[in-house]
């Protein structure tokens, strides 16, 4: 047996209520939640599992042959969509694996049918999700191969890296030291971009596993992005109020203080919500595949990026709110030299004219 999975993951600029999608949906399509098969209960807990669609198969051609591919989509609670093509032989030997691997290496061939299926579950979700937005130019791709067994017909680096060439054994090590095995007969080896898992049983739970790594990547790179532009017209609000008089500033800072605190809560919220999508908890072997796919597709990277913006949203804030009081207590004070003053003319003026 073998298998080919060809991911793509977009984000639609908001979250979603899948309960509510889920009753939506029913009355026009066959809808499930994902769950995972061979673990216990609590050893992997997902809150919100996402919203799981089979779209219609299609046949692709490439190089004179054609190959059936299943079509799965699945929405989550966080705002991303993912699509996966499939590519399953039962019959079919690793040699064949191999070479379709190459054929579809970097997911080449695949792009169009990607954008065909995006715009047409696009036009499903509309009628439903308020606001719905999508950059089809935005997107992580990941591609897992899987086989039942794994002997010397084939080479991991190959798939791995999408070529046939001579690798440095510097270079093969690298791409082969994220190996991680749960008995003798199976083994799971993982790169940034793509995945090897061979196992005598179909791997369901740690395709998904995978999936959902990549899905928390892309929200966080997406977030990331978000952050930036907010940093950027932050930057710009500020120097715009610094230009104007001292009444309009601090009035101009105030409107900005409320948009970061708003811009704050709302982000803060939403990046936890993406790092607890799933948690592991029971099962060490699934932990350590989970914990070791995020850390090769850079997770860390773009948590870090991530808290980092919004560390500097918030002292920003506390410079604006500084700033704001400081002038606050200006005011006071010339109110208080005013007030001073004036009780000193009176009292000049009620001494002449007695």
């Amino acid at each position: 047996m073998i298998a080919l999975r060809f991911y793509r993951i977009y984000d639609i600029g908001r979250e979603v209520n899948l309960d509510w999608l889920e009753k939506e949906l029913a009355a026009s399509f066959i809808t499930t939640r994902t769950s995972f098969r061979r673990v216990k209960p609590k050893s992997i807990i997902m809150e919100n599992p996402p919203l799981m669609l089979r779209m219609e198969p299609v046949l692709v051609e490439k190089d004179g042959r054609t190959f059936d591919f299943k079509v799965v989509a699945r929405i989550y609670d966080v705002g991303a969509i993912s699509f996966c093509f499939v590519y399953e032989r039962t019959d079919a030997d690793l040699a064949v694996l191999e070479d379709t691997a190459l054929l579809f290496a970097g997911q080449e061939g695949l792009s169009d049918f990607f954008l065909s299926y995006l715009r047409t579950l696009a036009e499903i979700l509309k009628p439903h999700i308020k606001d719905f937005a999508l950059n089809p130019d935005f997107f992580e791709d990941y591609t897992i191969h899987v086989a039942d067994r794994l002997d010397d017909s084939i080479d991991p680096v190959i798939l791995l890296t999408g070529e046939r060439t001579k690798i440095s054994s510097q270079m093969r090590d690298e791409i082969l030291k994220n190996t991680q095995s749960y008995t003798v007969d199976d083994c799971a080896i993982l790169s940034w971009d793509a995945a090897l898992l061979c196992n005598p049983e179909y791997p369901a739970d740690l395709i998904d596993l995978i999936e959902y790594a990549n899905v928390q990547v892309l929200e966080l790179r997406y977030y990331d992005r978000e952050l930036t532009r907010q940093m950027e017209k932050m930057y710009d609000d500020i120097a715009l109020a610094d230009r104007l008089s001292w009444f309009r500033r601090t009035h101009h800072y105030h409107g900005i203080m409320a948009h970061l605190m708003e811009t704050n809560a709302e982000f803060s919220e939403i990046i936890e919500k993406i790092d607890n999508l799933i948690k592991v908890t029971e099962d060490v072997y699934y932990a350590r595949v989970y914990a070791t796919v995020l850390k090769v597709i850079r997770s860390g990277q773009w948590s870090e990026s991530v808290s980092r913006k919004i560390e500097v949203i918030r002292e920003n804030y506390s410079m604006l709110s500084d700033e704001v009081r400081i002038q606050h207590s200006n005011f006071l004070e010339w109110v208080i030299i005013i007030l001073i003053a004036l009780e000193f003319g009176f009292a000049i003026w009620e001494y002449f004219i007695r």
